[in-house]
């Protein structure tokens, strides 16, 4: 029977040892930030500070709080989200450019994608468009792997027709060939 720590929390257990100290203050914020309770408190003290307007007369100081401690808190949280937000699309660039690196059929030069210009991105944007092209003119969509897999595979099919079309010349009665490609389901 295996025993588990009591006083270990799931936001423990996801902070890794090796991180700066920053780096955990911005990952518990953010955790803690986007929480119930932190929507309660923060819903809380905007109705405290509702309710206390006329007991203030509305005045200037009683605006400024509010106004004052929403900018800090927006100000700072800002950076503390975009810093959390950098991390977590790096890791899921890195996971995405592993699962492109690992499979047989794919296009190797998507792995470092998120780098290149916008020019660039535009031109495999234009390939994927042709890729799409080329799919919707076959019987089923699992033909094409990649960009290079699926301008072979056409390319391959027009040789193919061009030499069907040279044989019927040829023969009155075309023949199919025991070894004409077969489309396999994937």
């Amino acid at each position: 029977m295996t025993s588990k720590k009591q006083n270990s929390s799931p936001k423990d257990s996801d902070l890794n040892p090796k991180m700066g100290a920053f780096e955990k203050f911005s990952f518990l914020v953010t955790r803690a930030a986007g929480s119930t309770p932190a929507f309660i408190i923060a819903f809380t003290l905007v109705v405290i500070w509702a309710v206390t307007g006329p007991i203030f007369d509305y005045s200037e100081q009683w605006q400024l709080v509010i106004n004052t401690g929403t900018t800090i808190i927006t100000f700072l949280m800002v950076f503390l989200i975009q810093k959390s937000q950098n991390k977590d699309s790096l890791a899921i660039q890195l996971k995405l450019n592993e699962l492109v690196a690992a499979h047989q059929f794919a296009s190797n030069r998507l792995v470092n994608v998120e780098n290149m210009t916008e020019d660039e991105l535009k031109v495999i944007k234009k390939y994927y468009a042709s890729l799409s092209e080329l799919t919707k003119r076959e019987e089923t969509l699992q033909q094409s792997h990649s960009i290079d897999e699926a301008e072979s595979a056409h390319e391959l099919k027009k040789e193919l027709e061009r030499g069907q079309g040279n044989a019927a010349k040829k023969s009155p009665a075309p023949k199919k060939s025991p070894r004409s490609p077969k489309k396999s389901p994937r």
